[in-house]
């Protein structure tokens, strides 16, 4: 479980946590915009896309330990590219690349992996403590980029040049992409080899199946409230660059904010996934969907930015705890629908190819509202739209539960 959980962070430090820590600097040095930052996110996201549907056969077919383990050195050359500090064309052709080697060998078998690793009781905290250690896994990894950060900067902000800038992010990057590298390694070695009992399992499996399963009503709710939920990870991204933008931090400073980010989410996903164990996943949910939606809506109504950052603060809290009790019961969901346990990773791949497009809009979305130079107007549109995804995210999980409920 210690190589799962290590593993399932490792794979998205380069393309997901180094953005989301280190935005600012990232935008500074590659003098890129969130647009176009969001454009090779998007390239992510449609290459991701084919790679959720099809790498689900593959994880039902391969041993976990060989998937794991390509993905995470194929990951490791794209950091290597990155460190470079290439072009924006090269930045987003690494983007669209990482789509293909973080998703295709590696994410439906790493779900199955954990889905086997627990027993039909304790799926909640199965996944918990999946995400819960990937988070902290994450955090520890952001913290230790934030404290490069600070060693390399000079003292005085205004003498902070593009050098020490351009200087700082390489060293972060050629420091997370030796981990990745040397992860890949260690998970071929630590993880056992395919038991007997899945390798004597032989799944026939046709596209039309895939098809069918795609038009359940209970897996398209599943699938809504998985995209619901991903929506607001993938909003967290913006935390650090608000902290810059409208409270008016450092670099530095905006950078330890969303390392703090970081920092809720393990300590929170454990706990839910407990709590979800003692009820039910689905009704754990619900409420998670409702604090996003106040919190999202207080940000985009709210005028505190200033007056009251203590109050602002804390709704950003609130945000970041609801979205990632969330991230450990996606997948805890699918013992409420009694998937066969051979077809794991068929469903997942199905499932995520819903639920995973955030991958490919929200950057987009984020990107083309903010603009250039984002404000606290720009902030206020932002949350505000986005509070509709929390509302759909209720809705879906209130109808999945009426659908698992009716088919038991």
């Amino acid at each position: 479980m210690a190589a799962l959980i290590i593993a399932g962070e490792a794979i998205f430090l380069l393309p997901f946590i180094v953005m989301r820590v280190f935005k600012p600097i990232i935008r500074d040095v590659f003098r890129i915009s969130d647009f176009e930052i969001g454009e090779a996110q998007a390239l992510y996201g449609i290459t991701a896309l084919l790679s959720y549907f099809f790498g689900g056969f593959i994880a039902d077919k391969w041993e976990a330990k060989k998937l794991l383990s390509i993905s995470l050195i194929l990951t490791s050359l794209g950091g290597i590219a990155m460190a470079s500090i290439p072009s924006i064309t090269i930045f987003k052709i690494v983007y669209a690349l990482w789509g293909v080697s973080t998703i295709f060998l590696f994410w439906a078998a790493l779900i199955k992996a954990t889905r086997q690793w627990g027993t039909q009781n304790n799926q909640g905290l199965s996944f918990g403590l999946l995400d819960g250690g990937r988070g902290l896994f994450a955090a520890c990894i952001a913290l230790t980029g934030a404290a490069i950060l600070s060693y390399f900067f000079p003292e005085e902000a205004a003498s902070i040049t593009y050098e020490n800038k351009k200087n700082t992010l390489q060293y972060i990057l050629i420091t997370i992409t030796s981990i990745v590298l040397s992860l890949g390694i260690f998970v071929w070695l630590a993880l056992p080899n395919k038991d007997k009992e899945t390798r004597s399992v032989k799944t026939n499996f046709s596209f039309k199946q895939a098809f069918v399963l795609l038009r359940k009503p209970k897996i398209i709710f599943h699938s809504l409230l998985i995209l619901s939920a991903y929506s607001g990870y993938k909003l967290t991204g913006v935390f650090g660059i608000y902290a810059k933008d409208v409270w008016g931090f450092s670099i530095e400073n905006a950078t330890y904010f969303a390392v703090l980010i970081q920092f809720t989410r393990p300590i929170t996903v454990v706990l839910i996934g407990w709590i979800a164990d003692q009820f039910l996943p689905s009704k754990v949910i619900l409420p998670c969907f409702v604090c996003m939606a106040i919190a999202s809506f207080s940000i985009g109504m709210g005028d505190f930015e200033n007056s009251y950052f203590a109050l602002s603060f804390c709704i950003f809290i609130l945000m970041a705890l609801a979205t990632y009790s969330m991230r450990g019961l996606y997948f805890a969901l699918l013992e409420e629908i009694k998937t066969p346990l051979q077809l794991t990773g068929t469903l997942v791949g199905i499932i995520s190819v819903i639920g995973f497009t955030p991958d490919i809009f929200m950057s987009l979305f984020t990107g083309h509202i903010l603009g250039e130079n984002p404000g606290v107007s720009e902030y206020k549109q932002l949350f505000s739209l986005f509070t509709l995804f929390p509302i759909i995210g209720l809705i879906a999980t209130l109808l999945f539960r009426k659908k698992t409920l009716e088919w038991k």
